[in-house]
């Protein structure tokens, strides 16, 4: 059965009541109210699922994890925690929904480096102390986790239009992660090329919505920064994530991890080893459209990342 295609919103009142009435290329109406959508009692294709972070913390600090139907952009300066958190993120997505999770696996598109297989390993053999809900479900972690790896930027375009969409209909992906975007944008266009640049960045911005809201998933995007050459004060941030204004009107919901100049320290080793501090990282939201700006504090640990308080 083909699926009716919606053709316009209309916004009215009724008793005091916002209510919203969509209207298919059949005519028909199907009303539900404005409160509805913050229920989660509205039709399927409208509601909004919140991916956990996999630590409580952090979980109430961006009101339940990240949320599908969107871009989220995850950016920041190297040794800041922002493959770990994606790693996390696919691990925690195989969870059921009443978990905090999508029920479903994840694409991991590398443009950069090798596949980080022994840090994903890593957190799946601590996943099940952190969750027992996962060793109770019996959840094949590691073979659910989808890794492409594309070189120059006709390939990441042609996984996202073609390959990804196969494994999203069989409904064996609700996540779709990029490290990064910024190094195939960056090395294939010249300084002089910035508006062809720019077509292309809105172009693959367009693709990823469409995934987004096609198949209501989130899309995670992580990106490199550059050096803010505005900054003229020490309290002004010393980097600015890269592709400038373009890519940032393509994204709904920006995160910046950074490094601080602080560490816990180091809890005394029952063998008598020698243990090195903990460096603490730093959580910001930068723009959102359900979230504040706010900071929060965590670390990165041999079994994931956890937030501080």
């Amino acid at each position: 059965m083909k699926k009716e295609k919606i053709s316009f919103i209309r916004h009215i009142h009724s008793h005091d009541n916002l209510q919203i009435f969509l209207y298919n290329s059949h005519s028909a109406v199907l009303p539900f109210l404005a409160l509805d959508l913050l229920s989660g009692s509205c039709p399927t294709e409208f509601r909004r699922h919140s991916l956990s972070v996999g630590c409580p913390i952090l979980d109430d600090f961006l009101r339940g994890g990240i949320l599908s139907l969107g871009v989220t952009e995850i950016t920041g300066e190297s040794a800041t925690g922002k493959t770990q958190l994606v790693l996390q993120l696919c691990l925690t997505s195989q969870m059921s929904r009443e978990d905090g999770g999508l029920n479903g696996g994840a694409v991991f598109v590398c443009t950069e480096d090798v596949f980080p297989s022994r840090r994903l390993q890593q957190l799946i053999e601590a996943f099940p102390k952190r969750f027992p809900i996962a060793k109770s479900k019996q959840l094949s972690l590691g073979e659910n986790i989808y890794v492409e790896h594309v070189a120059e930027k006709a390939q990441l375009e042609h996984c996202i239009s073609q390959r990804i969409p196969i494994l999203l209909k069989k409904g064996s992906v609700k996540l779709v992660v990029i490290d990064s975007v910024a190094a195939l944008f960056r090395s294939e266009f010249e300084a002089n090329q910035g508006i062809l640049r720019a077509k292309n960045l809105q172009s693959f911005g367009a693709q990823l919505h469409q995934l987004a809201s096609s198949y209501n998933i989130p899309v995670i995007c992580v990106n490199q920064v550059t050096a803010n050459m505005n900054a003229r004060t020490p309290s002004e941030d010393p980097y600015i994530p890269a592709l400038g204004l373009t890519w940032s009107n393509q994204v709904q919901t920006r995160i910046m991890l950074k490094r601080m100049p602080y560490k816990l320290p180091a809890p005394n080793s029952s063998s008598g080893e020698p243990s090195c501090e903990t460096p603490v990282r730093a959580m910001e939201v930068m723009f959102s459209p359900y979230l504040p700006r706010d900071t929060a504090y965590f670390v990165v640990e041999a079994d994931g990342i956890r937030g501080l308080r």
